[in-house]
C-alpha cells in the first residue's frame, strides 16, 4: 500500500521586493559583522535570497496534496487588509539555541495582522482540520539560517539597527516549500488580495 502524496505548505504575506532587497542587504552586513567566519565554517550561515523573504502566518507542515485546493480556497474567507506593518528589532530564533536570524514585524495599531492570523487559523481548521501551534504568534521575517547557532560571544553581540521599513501586504499566499541540500525554494499555489473589511 502506498501513501498519498504530500506537500510541505505554509501561508504567508510578503513584503514588497524593494523591502526584501534592503532586508537581505542588512542581513549580509549583520552576518559579516558577527565574524562568523572566525567561529564557524562559512557554509554554516546562509543569508536567504530576497525572493524567499516572507512573514509566515501559519505553517501547515506536510499535508495531503488533495488538501491544496480547499486550503487555497479557504484563504478568500479571511483575506482582510492588515494595514501598515513595520520592521522591528533583530531576533535570534529560537532564542535559546538560535538557528535563524530574523527581524520582528510590528503590527499596525489596530492589530490587523493578528486579526488576519486568527481568521486564517479558523479558516484552515474548517478546510483541513488544521490545529494552531501552542506557542503565540510572533510575526517575523527570517533572513538567515545556520546549521549551528552563533558560538561564544556572537549570540550576545549587539546586531546593527534594522532598516526603518514599513509596508502594507497586498495578498495572502499559500506556498509549497521544496527542500534541497542547497536550501528551500517556494512555489506560490494560491493567493488572494487583502481587501478592507
Amino acid at each position: 500500500m502506498t501513501s498519498a502524496a504530500t506537500a510541505r505548505l505554509f501561508v504567508a504575506v510578503d513584503p514588497p521586493a524593494e523591502a526584501c532587497e534592503e532586508l537581505a542587504a542588512w542581513a549580509r552586513s549583520a552576518v559579516r559583522g558577527l565574524g562568523v567566519r572566525d567561529e564557524t565554517t562559512t557554509s554554516s550561515v546562509r543569508v536567504l535570497d530576497p525572493e524567499l523573504l516572507h512573514v509566515t502566518l501559519c505553517f501547515l507542515g506536510n499535508r495531503q496534496v488533495a488538501e491544496i485546493a480547499p486550503i487555497g480556497e479557504s484563504l478568500a474567507e479571511c483575506a482582510m487588509s492588515v494595514g501598515e506593518l513595520s520592521i522591528g528589532a533583530p531576533l535570534w530564533l529560537p532564542p535559546r539555541r538560535p538557528r535563524a536570524l530574523a527581524v520582528e514585524v510590528r503590527d499596525d495599531p489596530d492589530g490587523g495582522l493578528a486579526a488576519l492570523h486568527a481568521a486564517l487559523v479558523q479558516a484552515l481548521a474548517r478546510a483541513c482540520g488544521y490545529e494552531a501551534e501552542r506557542r503565540r504568534f510572533r510575526a517575523h521575517v527570517t533572513l538567515a539560517r545556520m546549521r549551528e547557532g552563533p558560538r561564544g560571544s556572537s549570540a550576545g553581540r549587539v546586531l546593527p539597527a534594522t532598516p526603518a521599513l514599513s509596508f502594507t501586504p497586498a495578498a495572502i499566499v499559500l506556498y509549497r516549500s521544496w527542500l534541497s541540500p542547497a536550501g528551500a525554494s517556494y512555489e506560490a499555489l494560491a493567493a488572494h488580495t487583502l481587501t478592507p473589511l
